[in-house]
């Protein structure tokens, strides 16, 4: 990094506090491309402004420091990400400029002209600003200049993006890559319309680990090799093929190929599906070929690639193996992304989330026995996010153990305040398969002490088909819970394949009865006789039933002359918000009961 003076000044770097010092000239040419925007519109300040927060400074001796500590104005941060030019002839006018001087010293003068213009990669990304500055107003910027600071913005783009040309061939395939695919891909739409876009994914990212895991990486590379071979001998001739990711190949179907040849791409899937004869060992894959039409408006600020991966991404999951790029679908998933990444914040950093309670009642005497939790997600601007969706997200994104560990502890604290006003109730608490390890139970004990609840009054709730898989280590964990003193319930039963045997040796405590053969007792003797079955042999085989979706009178009466213990629904009670409760188990509905 260097400060020179005179005829021939050179670029120096100021850098926001806490930001990591770069070279100067680790943007290759920089001082080139200031120089000659410098020359040409007659400034004695140029910078380059990424949108990192990092700016390259030009000047003509004005001794700029290299690393000066201070925070970037943000003026320069705001027009580093601005998709278009900025001129200013007078900043007296403009109230943005009122404390921005010239140079980042504080002894400098202030700014009176600036100008700027978006600097990209090739691939469209706005990537910074190259920005002009005076401290002598203009009339006027004339088209000449204009034009001179695009040019230059231009090169000062490609600077940044030199370092990935240098190295342009993959190492493994030999095949470009993909700052090479872009500048291709401008290539063929110069003077077109659009053209198509082909990308294919060798498998699933996760199942491509697992063969690195398993075989090495000499055999994914050879692997590698092998699926590029046969997908170069399938593209026409004048097509070229390109890896832009470790297990992702595209290329760009030339102009006249304006039509989806179907049978085609049947042809590449099926090809592909073929197994791989690699070293030896044979391998079949699960490939996703997805394709995408791309006109040459959309690469500017666009990102094609990411839209044909989406497409590829879903072929993988079809029965056909190849899809193209569908804007809903893609709008889908990135809701689902924006809605994870709301989760873990709302997890963490935010109060968005709460517990509702419903209540579940003794058909005996009618009093209240418990609660179960349940997770509400009032979103500040999509509003209220169903359960049935946010938490399948959380499952699929690996929040659950995080989401079951904040409803045990808001749900513990509760039940503390109720039961030190005087209510005594206990809490059931869904848990996922996830979190059935074997530091749940570690986990449990440290929220009782933390909320000081004895966990006698808590039951978890597992799925049928979670307490079912690996019956012997889920034996193991359910008992070290039942240790504590926390009962167990088998949620949703019914909708799975128990097998009996297994069923009776689980240590659980409670069985509830799915709702949707409950709700459908009134219409259906079937439903009604699955309920009757049940509850008689869960009786039987030592549990307490509890039978859930009890939403009219009709189910209510029904149910009091099956061999149920408990029920709950909204005939009893909706989800109540925790403030609701007391008030509910004080001015209760009074039901039919077995005891009158």
């Amino acid at each position: 990094m260097r400060t020179t003076t005179g005829i021939d000044p050179g670029p120096v770097m100021a850098r926001p506090a806490g930001a990591t010092a770069v070279d100067g000239f680790s943007v290759p040419g920089f001082d080139a491309v200031a120089r000659l925007a410098a020359r040409s519109l007659g400034v004695p300040l140029v910078s380059l402004v990424l949108n990192d927060g990092s700016a390259y400074w030009f000047t003509g001796g004005s001794g700029v420091p290299a690393h000066d500590p201070r925070p970037l104005h943000p003026l320069y941060l705001e027009m580093a990400h601005r998709l278009t030019a900025q001129v200013v002839l007078d900043t007296r006018h403009d109230e943005r400029f009122r404390d921005v001087v010239l140079h980042p010293e504080a002894a400098s003068a202030p700014v009176r002209f600036f100008a700027s213009e978006p600097v990209f990669t090739l691939t469209g990304q706005q990537i910074g600003a190259l920005c002009v500055m005076d401290a002598a107003p203009r009339e006027e910027l004339r088209e000449a200049e204009r034009a001179a600071l695009r040019d230059a913005a231009a090169l000062a783009g490609a600077g940044v993006v030199l370092r990935g040309y240098l190295g342009r061939t993959d190492p493994v395939t030999q095949l470009p890559h993909r700052n090479a695919f872009f500048e291709d891909l401008r290539a063929h739409l110069d003077g077109m319309p659009d053209v198509w876009v082909i990308a294919i994914d060798v498998a699933p990212v996760q199942r491509f680990n697992a063969f690195v895991r398993a075989m090495g990486h000499v055999y994914s590379d050879e692997l590698l090799r092998a699926v590029a071979g046969r997908t170069q001998g399938w593209l026409p001739p004048d097509a070229h093929l390109y890896q832009v990711g470790a297990a992702r190949f595209a290329a760009v179907l030339p102009g006249r190929h304006g039509q989806i040849d179907t049978a085609r791409l049947d042809e590449l899937v099926a090809q592909l599906r073929q197994p791989f004869d690699c070293l030896g060992i044979p391998l079949t894959l699960q490939p996703g070929v997805g394709l995408l039409k791309v006109a040459a408006a959309e690469l500017r600020g666009g990102d094609p690639l990411r839209l044909v991966m989406s497409a590829s991404h879903a072929a993988q999951q079809s029965v056909r193996g190849w899809a193209v790029y569908d804007r809903a679908q893609d709008e889908r998933h990135r809701q689902e992304f924006f809605l994870v990444t709301e989760l873990a914040a709302a997890l963490t950093e935010r109060t968005e989330l709460d517990l509702y309670y419903q209540p579940r009642v003794d058909l005996d005497d009618g009093r209240c026995t418990g609660l179960e939790a349940l997770a509400r997600w009032q979103h500040p601007t999509l509003g209220l996010i169903s359960p049935g969706h946010f938490i399948g997200l959380a499952e699929r994104a690996g929040l659950m153990r995080a989401l079951t560990q904040w409803a045990l502890d808001h749900g513990l604290a509760q039940l503390a305040a109720w039961r030190r006003a005087g209510h005594d109730v206990a809490l059931s608490l869904n848990v996922s398969s996830t979190d059935l390890g074997a530091d749940l139970v570690s986990r449990l004990r440290s929220a009782g002490e933390r909320h000081g609840v004895a966990l006698d009054a808590l039951e978890l709730e597992f799925t049928e088909g979670t307490l079912m898989e690996h019956s012997e280590t889920t034996r193991h964990h359910l008992e070290a819970i039942r240790q504590l003193g926390a009962g167990i319930a088998i949620d949703d039963f019914g909708t799975g394949y128990s097998n009996l045997a297994a069923l009776r040796q689980m240590p659980a405590t409670s069985l509830k009865i799915d709702q949707s053969f409950v709700r459908g007792m009134g219409a259906s003797e079937h439903d009604a006789a699955i309920v009757r079955s049940v509850a008689e042999l869960a009786h039987n085989l030592g549990f307490r039933v509890v039978v859930e979706g009890v939403e009219t009178a009709h189910i209510y009466r029904n149910v009091l002359e099956m061999a149920c213990d408990e029920a709950q629904g909204f005939h009893i009670a909706r989800p109540l918000p925790a403030a609701e409760v007391p008030r509910w188990l004080a001015e209760r509905p009074v039901l039919p009961t077995r005891r009158g």
